[in-house]
């Protein structure tokens, strides 16, 4: 389709539906853009320069600002006209990430770009007494598909153009509204040249661009936004730039939230970048299981899986991977073997966290995948099942899908020796006073020194008797009295004034262990004042003499 917008002196000629409806099988249509904004009352005249009234304005993109000469002076303003012409033209866009955007819809668009542009004619100007008259603006589009897109501004060389304008409105163009603009056309480093090209920008968006400075019209949707947030930002138009992230804000879901978070990296956008990230965090499994989530880049992939805020269960964050990854390599034109895939992940396979797997998720998965090396295969194996456990090469912090400051009691004053270990678990009840998310407890190690201990974790549901979160996992101390953390894989949630049994079962040497125990423990959050408050009671049965006196599993950590 073949663009091009003029300035006339009269009304406009037809409607812009056909353009905003994008139609390429007419030959050509008009933007009515009489009312885009004031470039001053001037003296019309054949000249394009000649400013239309206060009720209307020039705008001009995706086709040519036709500014004919007239008298030729090289240093009179544009009312006089005169001048050499120079041209800003614009081609389809360089600039092309893999998609331009997941629309509301959920589909991806481009802009359309085969646009160029042909001066036209406007209509005969009146004589210089007619100063006040009034102009409209309007634009002419016509069709040529095989031709690249252009944008050309033509304009004559002035020196002190602002002493050619009496009146503020005279004063405000295009120059005045883009700081880059103005460097372009008036700086002391200005193009001598005729026709300057924009390479990169795309004609939808530079309209776009033009309709702003001119009106303050905000012309921005799913097609076009991610364009005319590079053009408002090359062209130093913060205002702009600010509407396309609010767009892209408030059309944020988690199937378009990988995208928006490619987008965002490459326009160096943080605060959209967070807001990504926060969505994925909350809908980890829907946003993976996007359709654009294979698309994004490699970067991309890596700051995603390097969060300990997702959440979802491990052994998804790896298929997701593994699917990314055949995406990857058909893109880098490479069969989706399991080596190729292994190194089109490059560093995000050691980013999943396979010790957080069950053995068997872990036997069922990746175990079998070909993607891992038969050495990482084997040590995870003996991660899952012995005891002191190997060295992994893979992350084994738990991640936790939970924001705020990790918090934890101690339900014990002071620290004693031995305390001894027979395949019986320590045991004590607990409630608390408001909802809350245990991640893990803190354990006395070894009295003899730095020892490896084998343990197994459960919160238990008191009443149904059901194990709420579970690991069974190994730590090491170095022989003080200090507590030793013990991880759950996964926020285990605990409700108010509901009864639970934490439990650890210990494989190792004797250990010390908590005496002057309290029957209630408050916590305060320093920033909110805050309180959650537990209330710890003996648990019935065998429970290797643990009690709320005396005994193992001296803290509960947690997130509020």
């Amino acid at each position: 389709m073949r663009c091009c917008v003029c300035l006339f002196q009269q009304s406009l000629q037809c409607s812009p539906s056909k353009m905003a409806a994008g139609e390429s099988n007419s030959r050509s249509s008009c933007l009515n853009l009489s009312n885009s904004g004031p470039l001053g009352n001037a003296p019309p005249s054949n000249s394009a320069h000649s400013s239309p009234a206060s009720n209307g304005g020039a705008v001009a993109a995706a086709g040519r600002m036709n500014r004919s000469a007239g008298n030729a002076n090289p240093r009179s303003g544009p009312e006089n006209g005169g001048g050499a012409e120079s041209a800003v033209r614009s081609t389809p866009s360089a600039h092309n990430p893999r998609r331009q955007l997941v629309g509301p819809s959920g589909a991806t668009s481009g802009v359309a770009s085969n646009m160029t542009a042909t001066p036209s004619s406007s209509s005969s100007s009146s004589s210089a007494s007619t100063a006040s008259s009034s102009a409209d603006a309007s634009a002419a589009v016509a069709s040529l598909p095989s031709s690249p897109a252009s944008v050309l501004i033509y304009r004559e060389p002035v020196y002190n153009w602002q002493a050619t304008k009496s009146t503020v409105k005279e004063r405000f163009a295009l120059a005045v509204g883009s700081a880059v603009f103005d460097a372009m056309f008036n700086g002391g480093m200005a193009t001598t040249s005729t026709e300057i090209e924009l390479p990169d920008v795309e004609p939808a968006a530079f309209l776009a661009l033009l309709k702003f400075l001119y009106s303050d019209e905000v012309q921005i949707g799913p097609e076009t936004v991610m364009t005319t947030l590079y053009t408002a930002k090359k062209y130093a138009v913060p205002a702009l730039e600010a509407h396309c992230v609010e767009f892209l804000k408030k059309n944020l879901r988690a199937d378009n939230a990988f995208m928006l978070l490619t987008q965002a990296r490459l326009f160096d956008e943080p605060q959209l970048a967070s807001l990504c990230l926060e969505n994925i965090d909350k809908n980890t499994a829907d946003a993976l299981a996007a359709e654009g989530f294979t698309d994004v880049d490699i970067d991309t992939l890596v700051a995603v899986l390097e969060r300990d805020t997702l959440g979802v269960r491990e052994v998804r964050l790896f298929g997701a991977a593994v699917r990314w990854a055949e995406a990857e390599a058909q893109r880098q034109q490479l069969q989706p073997t399991p080596e190729n895939k292994r190194r089109v992940l490059g560093k995000a396979l050691s980013l999943i966290r396979f010790p957080l797997m069950t053995i068997e998720e872990f036997a069922a998965g990746p175990a079998q995948s070909g993607i891992l090396s038969d050495r990482e295969v084997v040590s995870l194996f003996l991660h899952f099942t012995v005891n002191p456990k190997p060295h992994v090469e893979f992350i084994d912090r738990p991640r936790c899908c939970l924001r705020g400051k990790e918090c934890s009691i101690t339900r014990f004053s002071q620290v004693e020796s031995r305390w001894g270990y027979s395949g019986t678990s320590d045991r004590i009840r607990f409630s608390v006073n408001r909802r809350i998310f245990v991640v893990g407890f803190g354990l006395y190690g070894s009295i003899h020194g730095p020892t490896d201990y084998q343990v197994n974790i459960q919160i238990i549901h008191t009443d149904s008797n059901t194990v709420l979160g579970q690991n069974d996992t190994g730590f090491s101390c170095d022989g003080t009295a200090s507590t030793f953390r013990v991880m759950f894989k996964e926020p285990v949630e605990i409700l108010p004034s509901v009864n639970y049994i934490a439990c650890a079962t210990l494989k190792g040497p004797d250990s010390h262990y908590g005496t002057k125990g309290m029957r209630k423990v408050t916590h305060e959050a320093p920033a909110t004042g805050t309180k959650t408050c537990f209330t710890f009671c003996y648990a019935a049965g065998n429970n290797n003499g643990t009690s709320v006196e005396d005994g193992q599993i001296p803290e509960v950590i947690f997130y509020t």
